[in-house]
């Protein structure tokens, strides 16, 4: 049986729908009773956790043999992990595949420092793992983008030109489930990109290609997009573990391509102008009316 947590977003929600088409036994954890209830009504075993309640999470992972671990982003996000990695070491489970963030083997950005002192616990727990460190996500444009593509035809950062080489959440999923149904990955840890680095004015190009519509990307001093960022109502701890993640971009740390995504499933990971397209007709980028 596997766990899967953060199975309401967006790369959660593409593991579940990933795992649903293969034989595997599977139960989903959720925050919200209402998403837990939704689950069960179509069907799918779920449970609710807590992660500052561990009894919710040795309940949910009990009689698992595998954890998908991916926890919530909260200013106390590594300790709320920690949490996780103690309840499946008492409920049972054996394997834990963890997502990370790229590069949380340096530790030399703020994700990093809060992923990696994870990864070390599970390394120490005795349980078998498999590290997941991926790249920025190309469905950032969807989640963090859109409204202002909407709204002003203008997207905004503080990474000048750096080149990401952006990846596809169907792909970072692809690979847990991998993981997660074949024990050969155990005790490794796979670097997620995308096959193609592209500064943001050059995303901005794909946009307005995709789009028919004139999309510009605006780089900022950090200082005025934490200003933006604090205005939207972010927390302020929050908003510079950002501004350190753009840091990290403009020096150039998220460029390099990987063949892990190929490596494990046997595809070439997805291209940002495919996936823009694919959006392209849904909406989401449309012009505010």
């Amino acid at each position: 049986m596997i766990c899967i947590t953060g199975a309401g977003g967006t790369v959660g929600t593409a593991v579940l729908n990933q795992l649903k088409q293969t034989d595997a036994q599977f139960r989903v954890a959720y925050f919200s009773a209402g998403k837990a209830d939704r689950a069960r009504s179509d069907g799918i075993d779920a449970a609710v956790i807590d992660y500052n309640q561990p009894d919710t999470l040795e309940a949910a992972f009990a009689g698992c043999d595998k954890l998908f671990l991916l926890g919530p982003n909260a200013l106390n996000q590594t300790e709320l992990e920690l949490n996780a990695v103690a309840a499946a070491q008492s409920a049972g489970v054996q394997h834990i595949v963890k997502q990370s963030v790229l590069g949380a083997e340096g530790e030399s950005y703020s994700l990093a420092h809060i992923h990696r002192p994870v990864e070390k616990a599970i390394e120490a727990s005795g349980l078998a793992w498999t590290f997941l460190r991926p790249n920025s996500f190309m469905q950032n444009v969807e989640t963090f983008m859109s409204e202002s593509i909407r709204a002003e035809g203008v997207f905004y950062s503080a990474s000048g030109d750096a080149k990401i080489a952006h990846v596809d959440v169907r792909d970072i999923a692809a690979v847990a489930v991998q993981a997660l149904t074949d024990a050969n990955h155990e005790g490794k840890a796979y670097s997620l990109t995308g096959p193609d680095a592209l500064s943001y004015d050059e995303i901005a190009a794909e946009l307005s290609a995709a789009t028919g519509r004139s999309i510009a990307h605006v780089s900022l001093p950090p200082e005025d997009l934490k200003g933006a960022m604090l205005g939207s109502g972010m927390p302020e701890p929050l908003a510079d573990r950002m501004l350190d993640l753009e840091r990290y971009f403009r020096e150039d740390n998220a460029s390099s391509i990987s063949d892990d995504i190929e490596v494990v499933t046997g595809n070439s990971p997805r291209r940002f102008k495919d996936y823009v397209r694919e959006i392209a007709g849904t909406g989401v980028l449309d012009a505010d009316t």
